[in-house]
Parts: C-alpha cells; structure tokens; sequence
C-alpha cells in the first residue's frame, strides 16, 4: 500500500467533503468509512481506500497523524476505544484528531487515557458547514500542543480558504469552545427566525427573499446566515415545502448544563432551545426558517410536508 500524509476516519457528509478538500490541494490520504461506498468514491478522487482500521494504520508514515470525523459519544468510543480500536492499534508519538462534535469531558478523559500509551489526541471544533468542509473550515483546537504542532499542516490544508484555525488550548478546550461557539448559533438562528415569522404574519405582502438580500448588504445584522437565508427564500418563497420542526444535536443543551453549573444565566440560548423542543409540537414559520437554514449550511435534515 503507498505511503499517505495523513489518515481520515469517517467519510459522511462533512467529512466525506473534508477528504475532498485536503484530496484537492495534492495531499496524499488513507481514508475508511463504515460506508465503503463512501470510500470508493474517494479512491476516485486519489485518495487510498481502506477496509479497515489496520490499513489506514499501515499506509501512514511515523509519526501517524489521523482525523476523525464520525459522531460524538459511542461510535469515538469504538473507534478509539473498542475490540480492534486505534488504541490497540497506535504507537507512541502518534497523533489522533477528533474532529466532531463531542462533549469536552470526553475529550479530556479519552486525552488522559490515550496519553499513557504515549498518544497523542487533540479535540477539534470544526465549523463552518458543508461549504466550509468543501473551502475551508473553522477550528478550534485543543489538546496536545506539541501534538498540535506537528499536525498543524493538517489544520492549515483543512482551512484554507474560507477557513481559519486556532490552538486554544489544553485537553478539552476545542471541544467546548465549539459547544459554546454551537449554543450562539442556536440564539442566532432563532432570533433569525422570530423575525421573519413577524414579517410573515405581519399585515403587508412583503418579499422575504429581497428583504433578506438587503440585509446582507450594510446592514448591522448581515451575515452568512441571511445569504442562507436570501437563498433558501429563493427555492421557497414561503417555505411550503417543509414542516418547521427543528432538530439538532446535543451541543445546546450541554452548553446550557454547563452555564448553569457555572451560575451565568444563558437567558437568550436556553429560550432559544426550548424553541427548538417546542416545534416538534407544532408547526411554526420560525421553525420553518431555523429548519431551512440548518439545511443551507450543514445539509442538516428538514422535514418535508407530503
């Protein structure tokens, strides 16, 4: 098997898109997925396709450097962890990169265990969605340093672009920081969705679309996510075509856990979770417009009418 710069784990839909952006700037990569689909169609793409754990570990010079990006809780505890994990499988001075979206104590306690076998693990924050995974991503990394030191062209090919990146700190420290950056997120997307359901409900026939465009031109509220916005307008004008029940994942409501323990009041982001509970009660224009733009920047899942 030839020789590879770096591994990747978990080809879904943000990592599948990463491996294609580090694949495009002529980095060699061994690349697995549960999927082999999914690893076929990077092979087509340059990348070396493996079948298993052990290969991407084989094609990997020393010290092997890897990024995970599979889901947060029991599938990184079976990849690092279980019957024929990279625990087992790693040496010391090798480095892993957990890209998703764990819980920053988990993090810390698999840094731990995984440093008395001498390996090395960073927590990586990775936002910016599909387009940043596809241009260029931004992350929050902790762990490690001199870890982080050697993994840093890593960092530097996954970035480039739109992207940017930043060694925040120790064990722990990317992770939650990413947490606190996805609890903002959930207070902006429904302030985002608030006020549109206001225009919606209000007693003009306004053009959503083109206000949601002017707003990206000066104004103090523009953003990425009224582009979004403007651009999920233009596919449905009213949002007909989707039901406004909102998911998400654990990160708002581990942040809030966490505030909480901490005495600061998270007013605005908790509201902004319960929201989220509320509309898979019923349908609102606010969830259909937080629904819509989950679906913009991470491709997340809406929940069509039939």
């Amino acid at each position: 098997m030839k020789t590879c710069s770096y591994g990747m784990i978990g080809l879904g839909k943000m990592g599948g898109l990463a491996a294609e952006n580090v694949l495009s700037k002529g980095i060699k990569l061994a690349v697995y997925d549960m999927n082999q689909e999914q690893v076929q169609s990077m092979e087509r793409l340059g990348a070396t396709g493996c079948h298993n754990l052990q290969e991407v570990i084989d094609a990997l010079p020393r010290p092997r450097i890897l990024w995970l990006m599979v889901p947060a809780g029991d599938p990184v505890e079976q990849v690092l962890f279980g019957e024929g994990g990279l625990s087992t499988l790693l040496s010391a001075e090798d480095i892993v990169i957990d890209g998703g979206n764990s819980f920053y104590s988990d993090s810390v306690r698999r840094a731990q265990k995984l440093a008395e076998q001498g390996i090395k693990y960073l927590d990586s924050g990775s936002s910016g969605g599909q387009a940043g995974a596809r241009n260029g991503l931004c992350l929050m990394i902790g762990g490690d340093k001199e870890g982080f030191d050697q993994a840093e062209a890593l960092f530097k090919a996954l970035t480039e672009g739109i992207g940017a990146y930043l060694y925040v700190g120790e064990s722990g420290t990317g992770h939650f920081t990413k947490m606190v950056h996805n609890a903002i997120e959930y207070g902006m997307l429904q302030a985002i969705g608030e006020g549109f359901e206001l225009l919606y409900e209000g007693p003009f026939e306004l053009d959503l679309e083109k206000i949601a465009h002017l707003w990206t031109q000066g104004s103090i509220i523009r953003s990425y996510l009224m582009e979004l916005m403007e651009h999920s307008f233009s596919k449905d004008a009213d949002l007909h075509q989707i039901t406004g029940e909102v998911g998400g994942g654990s990160t708002g409501s581990w942040a809030i856990e966490e505030a909480w323990k901490l005495g600061v009041p998270f007013e605005t982001i908790a509201t902004s979770y319960a929201a989220r509970l509320r509309s898979r009660q019923e349908d609102t224009f606010a969830g259909k417009v937080v629904s819509a733009l989950r679906n913009e920047f991470g491709g997340h899942a809406v929940v069509e009418k039939e």
